[in-house]
């Protein structure tokens, strides 16, 4: 039984989520408890005699409902990163049922009425920077799910969020499934030609796990992405990529063209129906960009400047493929194996040559350091918080005067009932009560290589970065000093939300950063440093390509979520238009990314894959102001936490980042480091 007595939710260390106590069997029953008494204090609310206030309407409202949180983000954050059967039918009975309680909250006409009462008078009340966005913030929760919808249309709502919450899950279902069942089993040693011996002894450990002979590879990327990159065997990269590129498009049991289709009406249905004209323009009504015109505008600039520099990269590959290996027609199967060979031809430079001073463990404390030395934290590794999995490490976060800052959970490694990629998480939110800061416990999830036999876990460079951009994250949760839960670390407009990972990622291309932890795991050397000239001088390397990329999901994106969706019948056909001005390979015929493209179709990206690109823009330009000072200056460092990391979504992110900039952010520096200005 999930037991949530005491006042501070588990009687655990730092009230951290008992893993190893709770069964499967007590979800449900915790679920069902936990909305009974959320919804018992949205009653207190609702019944209070007294004239609504800010503080027995609007604060009552945002703490209300505190153990359903918890329950949520800890069994939402296992069925992403150790789920089973179990609870994959669970979710699929508590969403609906989340999803209810939620449109219970908003389209409850006399809590509404409150909350309205308090939001009229807010320019007579004496309220702090904070609690005007909270108000703003919740008087629009309720105006932007349906609060002024007739009775009719909120039963409408009511049925398409209920659909849509079951949709997501199965979606993400299908594509796990999808990954899971593919594997590529090679029993002829020739054919690993050109693998790591790291690769091949990770392939042949696998196999061993499941009692076969022989080197096993998968979709999982530690597995898929050496294999496309390495193998000199096209046949076998050719298998691999469509079986990637496949996942979910087969029509069978786990196809999701058809919960794609259905997605995407229903959330053009649901922005209809609350009187916006698509459901871009009903997300992005709360970001930076504010409309789909300024997002389509924004990235057909960028497009502009990336398209010929991607073209000459291109044409470049297509001509060293076909002088090297007589390649007649470059293949997406072909393009991370050549680009891999050119980029070791230009700069000399290969992961395998950097993998032995990437061990995992440095990376990790590297990055320790780097917060230590910007942002005063201390990461001890300590063994009294219970854990979901025995590969989960968990630190205790403090600073230089000892006070406790944050838990912080770390998850590297794939295995089965693990979605791909990397995330940041929230098992606990920062929010100040009672004159109590209560801390956050924050959670890393990645999916590197595991150590082998002979070998530690060594990343390669888009490894190191892809860990640095998650820390980065999770510094913004770890960091967060907020009165408020729903204002707080990582709670900002979602074009905003990624400043924070993707300006971590520059340190990891700075002499002085490296030095901290870039040591050869066998002899302890130093990174030399012609290697770190080599990645700094192969950083724009195809940067021209990787940007149009980039630009064709946000643009695909778009296409689902900017325009009346009604029409579109086939997937595949859709997806072909919303590509074509970013087109470089051939088509392949049996691949489709949509019913893969868990970001928009699962997750929280729908109408925001853009911000990527956005975030770009504030990152380039936030990193120069580091560049001009010094990458270890205090000063900047501080402005840094104390304007954007530590302020969460207390103000508008542009505030908050001229505050810590004095500017507004400049695109030029994007397109500098990205070596796309002339």
């Amino acid at each position: 039984m999930i037991d949530y007595s005491s006042i501070n939710g588990f009687n655990t260390p730092y009230n951290t989520a008992p893993f190893s106590k709770i069964n499967n069997e007590d979800y449900l029953p915790a679920f069902k408890n936990a909305i009974a008494d959320a919804k018992a204090e949205i009653d207190a609310i609702v019944n209070n005699t007294n004239a609504p206030t800010f503080e027995n309407t609007i604060e009552a409202l945002e703490f209300s409902g505190e153990k359903l949180d918890r329950i949520s983000s800890i069994f939402f954050n296992l069925n992403s990163a150790e789920t089973n059967e179990t609870i994959q039918k669970i979710a699929q009975e508590v969403s609906p049922m989340l999803s209810e309680f939620s449109n219970d909250i908003t389209l409850n006409d006399d809590l509404f009425k409150r909350v309205k009462a308090v939001y009229n008078l807010k320019d007579k009340l004496d309220l702090t920077t904070e609690q005007q966005t909270l108000l703003g913030k919740k008087y629009k929760g309720f105006s932007r799910n349906g609060a002024n919808l007739p009775e009719d249309k909120k039963e409408q709502l009511r049925a398409i969020d209920k659909k849509i919450s079951k949709l997501k899950l199965k979606f993400g279902e299908n594509v796990l499934a999808e990954t899971n069942k593919f594997e590529m089993l090679i029993t002829n040693e020739a054919d690993l030609s050109g693998l790591p011996d790291g690769t091949k002894e990770a392939a042949k450990q696998l196999a061993e796990s499941k009692d076969k002979e022989g080197w096993l590879f998968t979709l999982d990327y530690p597995s898929y992405i050496p294999f496309v990159t390495y193998a000199d065997n096209r046949e076998l990269r050719k298998k691999l990529s469509l079986a990637a590129g496949a996942k979910a498009f087969k029509g069978d049991t786990l196809d999701n063209q058809k919960n794609v289709l259905e997605i995407a009406k229903l959330r053009y249905e649901r922005a209809k129906l609350l009187g916006y004209k698509t459901h871009a323009h009903f997300v992005l009504e709360e970001r930076m960009a504010e409309t789909p015109e300024n997002v389509i505008k924004f990235l057909n600039e960028l497009l502009e400047k990336a398209k010929p520099a991607a073209h000459r990269e291109f044409t470049a590959l297509e001509n060293f493929a076909k002088d090297l290996d007589g390649i007649d027609t470059l293949e997406k199967w072909d393009g991370a194996y050549y680009s891999e060979k050119l980029k070791q031809k230009l700069f000399n430079l290969d992961d395998e040559l950097l993998k032995p001073y990437f061990k995992l463990e440095n990376v990790i404390n590297g990055a320790f350091k780097i917060a230590k030395k910007l942002f005063d934290l201390h990461f001890e590794e300590i063994d009294t918080i219970d854990t979901y999995h025995e590969d989960v490490l968990t630190y205790k976060v403090t600073n230089s005067k000892g006070d406790f800052i944050s838990i912080f959970y770390a998850d590297f490694f794939p295995r089965a009932g693990k979605r791909n990629g990397a995330w940041m998480t929230v098992y606990k939110s920062q929010y100040i009560k009672n004159n109590e800061n209560s801390r956050p416990h924050i959670s890393n999830v990645c999916n590197f290589t595991k150590p082998t036999k002979t070998k530690p876990s060594l990343l390669t460079f888009n490894e190191v970065t892809t860990l640095f951009h998650e820390f980065g994250h999770a510094l913004h949760g770890i960091l967060a000093n907020t009165t408020y839960p729903s204002l707080s670390g990582t709670n900002v407009y979602w074009d905003f939300v990624e400043l924070p990972s993707q300006v971590m990622e520059n340190w990891c291309y700075e002499k002085e950063a490296l030095a901290l932890f870039a040591k050869h795991y066998e002899t302890g050397e130093l990174i030399p440093m012609d290697l770190v000239e080599k990645i700094k001088a192969s950083a724009t390397f195809h940067e021209g390509m990787q940007t149009l990329r980039q630009i064709s999901f946000g643009l695909l994106d778009m296409s689902w979520h900017g325009q009346d969706p009604t029409e579109i019948f086939d997937v595949k056909q859709h997806e072909n238009n919303a590509f074509k001005g970013t087109k470089l390979y051939p088509d392949v015929v049996e691949n489709c990314m949509s019913t893969a493209f868990s970001h928009i179709f699962q997750g929280g990206y729908s109408s925001g894959y853009y911000s990527y690109k956005w975030a770009e823009v504030l990152d380039a330009d936030a990193f120069e102001y580091f560049k001009t000072k010094g990458v270890f200056n205090k000063t900047v460092a501080t402005k840094f936490k104390d304007h954007v990391l530590s302020k969460g979504g207390t103000e508008n992110p542009m505030t908050l980042y001229k505050r810590f900039r004095g500017q507004e952010p400049k695109p030029e520096a994007l397109l500098r480091r990205a070596g796309l200005l002339k």
